[in-house]
Order: C-alpha cells, then sequence, then structure tokens
C-alpha cells in the first residue's frame, strides 16, 4: 500500500514537472500513435493541450487523504481478519469439544448396554439404588439418544 502512494506521488510530482507547451502526435513503424514533445519523424501533428501548474498544497492534500483512506482500510481489513480467525478458532473449538462428547456418550452408552445392572447414587455417601428392568431400558435409550446427537456429523 505504502509503494502505491508512494507511485501516485511521483507521478503527480512528475506531472507538475513536465509542462510541455507543444505536444505531438506520431505514429511508429507499427502504426502506433507515439505522444511526444519533441518528434523524431515528420510530419507530426501538432496537438492543442492544455496546461496548467499544480498546486503542492492541493497534491499534499491529497496525499493525505489517501493515507488516512488507506490506514481506514488497513484498519478495517485487520478487524475482518481478526473475527474471522476468532470465528475459525471458535468453530474448531466447538468441533473438539463435540468430538470429546461424542467419545464420552459413546463410552457411556457402551458401558450401559454391557452392565447387567445399573444403580445410582443415593443420599449418602457409599449408598445405592438400584435401577429396574423398565428403568435400565429407559437408562440405555437415553444414552443412546445423547450418543447420535453427539456423534451425528462427525
Amino acid at each position: 500500500m505504502k509503494a502505491t502512494v508512494t507511485v501516485v506521488t511521483l507521478l503527480l510530482l512528475a506531472a507538475a514537472g513536465a509542462q510541455a507547451n507543444e505536444v505531438y502526435l506520431t505514429k511508429d513503424a507499427q502504426g502506433r500513435p507515439v505522444y511526444t514533445d519533441k518528434p523524431a519523424t515528420l510530419p507530426a501533428q501538432k496537438l492543442d493541450v492544455q496546461t496548467s501548474p499544480t498546486d503542492a498544497a492541493e497534491v499534499q492534500q491529497r496525499y493525505d487523504a489517501d493515507v488516512q483512506r488507506i490506514a481506514e482500510a488497513n484498519k478495517a481489513s485487520a478487524a475482518a481478519q481478526a473475527k474471522a480467525t476468532d470465528a475459525r478458532k471458535a468453530q474448531e473449538l466447538t468441533a473438539e469439544d463435540r468430538a470429546k462428547r461424542c467419545a464420552d456418550a459413546r463410552q457411556r452408552y457402551q458401558s450401559y448396554q454391557t452392565a447387567r445392572r445399573l444403580y445410582e447414587p443415593g443420599a449418602s455417601e457409599g449408598e445405592r439404588r438400584y435401577l429396574s428392568s423398565e428403568e435400565i431400558d429407559a437408562a440405555r435409550a437415553n444414552a443412546k439418544q445423547v450418543m447420535d446427537e453427539f456423534c451425528s456429523g462427525l
């Protein structure tokens, strides 16, 4: 970006220094038009070109405005890139978390399927309440549903 601004500035300064009052149009060997202030071959058609001196203050103002516009564009681009990076990281974390939850749900489902008896913790430490056959079937169905939910799309 800085190089572009530098080139534009140099072109403006070069245009300010080149105040040729006479411009000629000639043709090269291939017939293409050539514009010059000193024709190498005759005949050359003299063109009426209006020139005016360049105001250095105006050039500086345009240069400053261009630099400011480019800086704002760079800032907006950096903000958009940071936002995209954050979204991609969040997506990766979500996928990583989803994979972990899938593995945990699959392991729980497998343990429910192979277990002969299931229990839930009781009121005090070390106390258990064993589930009935209907409750075991419901727990297995729930574990399957959770596993399907977390593992779908992986």
